[in-house]
């Protein structure tokens, strides 16, 4: 895993279609493979699969309390204006607010973890709280299998406490 420094930032409220999940997603890159498959096929026919896309996993529980049966994640797309939903895809507003972001480069799907730990071992050592009345994010900013080393980039965004 590389990765840059972790930073406070506030990031804006988004408006996203969303595919959601309820169980265990640790470790089961199977659960978000069918996800983004769902969604992608409802977006792609849609025009709203281009190069400004931003995707990104909405996390709403602690999986260290939380127990695995109970986690909820969406699987979401950013969108602008009104666009109509159907089927599986649901239409949300994620709430802004104060946020550690931290940039990395993953190895591949098995660093998740080790990338949320970092950020979360960070947060506890400069006494941010963590703020679950807000969910958490992954922003993906590539297709793993688009680079030339199979890594996943992306901005892992941790809710904290004003």
């Amino acid at each position: 895993m590389q990765n840059d420094q972790i930073n406070l930032t506030e990031l804006p409220e988004k408006k996203v279609a969303c595919v959601s999940f309820q169980g265990n997603y640790v470790a089961n890159p199977e659960v978000f493979k069918n996800l983004f498959e769902k969604l992608c096929g409802w977006a792609g026919p849609k025009g709203l699969l281009n190069q400004k896309v931003e995707m990104l996993s909405s996390y709403q529980d602690d999986p260290h309390v939380t127990p695995p049966e109970k986690l909820r994640v969406d699987v979401c797309l950013v969108v602008e204006g009104d666009i109509e939903v159907d089927g599986e895809v649901s239409m949300k507003t994620l709430p802004g607010g104060k946020y550690l972001v931290m940039s990395a480069e993953l190895d591949g799907p098995e660093e998740y973890g080790l990338a949320w730990q970092k950020v979360v071992d960070w947060a506890n050592e400069n006494s941010y709280v963590l703020d679950m009345s807000r969910p958490s994010y992954e922003i993906y900013k590539n297709e793993p299998q688009s680079h030339p080393e199979g890594h996943h980039l992306l901005d892992v965004c941790l809710s904290v406490k004003e």
